[in-house]
């Protein structure tokens, strides 16, 4: 068996309403896809969103890359030596994460298929049902607290609450979200990189004084900002995750080497794939530091991918933050995990599950 081709196209995928941080806002998903296909009819599917505002990928950055580089380097592979290929897009050229994630994911989607096996089952997993939260954007308090508000009424009862713009707004956001939804609802905040060390550790602290109850904050502070970081994990009762600091295996080790951190935030965009996000996993189980998995905005094929690594390292990967889809106002993605409110369940197709991309919803480039 051998890969012959590799197309490329376009997703375009209304949210439901506008997605807003500290860093950017976003009306919808404009996601590049991307199909392996084998001599015997066999397709893998990847997927990459341009986020130049964090990883560094454009649009035309991704296309280029998958173009120039990666296609050219699968073509004619064997797909059956999965970990071979993937060790060869991850050398292939620096950066540019989001491009080696979507073949990375496609390799796995492949190999999977071509074994007849899902792919949580090949890395060892068994759980099929994962609960994520669902993200809050940061906007005045009362349209946030609306927003939680409606959240728990659609069954979340994890809401990651977005701060930074304007941080002297952040404590009364809080505070409208909390008494919007009241005390059993878990909270977890993210600054997108947003505060300086010492404003966040006044800021975390203030927000503990009021009884607002936070599981956590991520990425207080620029992410180049190791010192800093520590200094909040250190400074805080809030645990501190790390996010934007941790884009590669390597980085994710300095983090735990340093106790820069109490959690470790893994996205497939960011460390290119699913073959780095288990090297992730791994030295973070090692260190006895438990993950979270994340996602940019992302429709299902690779929020799907992660779906996969959620359910076969449970173990590490105790909270969940895959709320792509839920964001979006449909699901032009045929086949691959299911999406029903909080609760994400895994498909037992062979390889990731995707079947397709929904007629007329992708704009083929190649």
């Amino acid at each position: 068996m051998k890969i012959t081709d590799l197309r490329m196209g376009r997703i375009s995928v209304p949210l439901r309403v506008p997605f807003k941080t500290a860093l950017r806002r976003v009306d919808s998903v404009e996601d590049t896809v991307i199909e392996l296909v084998t001599d015997e009819g066999i397709s893998g599917f990847g997927e990459a969103p341009p986020t130049a505002v964090i990883t560094g990928d454009t649009r035309g950055a991704i296309e280029g890359a998958i173009t120039e580089v990666l296609r050219p380097l699968l073509i004619g592979r064997d797909p059956l030596a999965r970990e071979e290929n993937c060790a060869l897009v991850q050398k292939a050229l620096v950066h540019n994460g989001s491009a080696k994630a979507a073949c990375d994911m496609a390799l796995w989607d492949l190999h999977g298929k071509a074994l007849g096996q899902p792919v949580y089952r090949m890395l060892g997993g068994s759980v099929r049902t994962i609960e994520t939260d669902l993200t809050i954007s940061v906007n005045p308090p009362e349209e946030m607290a609306r927003d939680a508000r409606d959240a728990v009424e659609r069954g979340y009862d994890t809401l990651k609450i977005k701060v930074g713009i304007d941080p002297s707004l952040d404590v009364a956001r809080l505070s409208a979200v909390r008494d919007a939804v009241g005390p059993e609802i878990r909270l977890r905040i993210d600054a997108n990189q947003a505060w300086r060390p010492r404003e966040a550790v006044h800021i975390l602290n203030e927000m503990q004084a009021k009884g607002l109850g936070l599981e956590l904050v991520e990425q207080p502070v620029p992410a180049q900002d190791l010192d800093g970081l520590a200094y909040v994990t250190q400074n805080s009762d809030v645990p501190v995750l790390a996010d934007e600091s941790v884009f590669s295996p390597a980085d994710a080790m300095t983090i735990l080497q340093r106790h820069a951190a109490d959690l470790i935030n893994i996205k497939l965009m960011k460390c290119g794939g699913l073959t780095n996000a288990l090297r992730i996993a791994s030295a973070c189980e090692i260190y006895g530091v438990e993950c979270m998995l994340g996602c940019m905005l992302e429709a299902k094929i690779s929020v799907n991918a992660a779906v996969h690594l959620a359910c076969a390292r449970s173990g590490i990967i105790t909270r969940i933050d895959l709320d792509g889809p839920a964001l979006c106002s449909e699901d032009p993605i045929l086949g691959g995990a299911v999406f029903e409110g909080k609760r994400i369940t895994v498909s037992d197709a062979s390889g990731l599950g995707i079947a397709g991309i929904a007629a007329g919803k992708i704009t083929y480039l190649s």
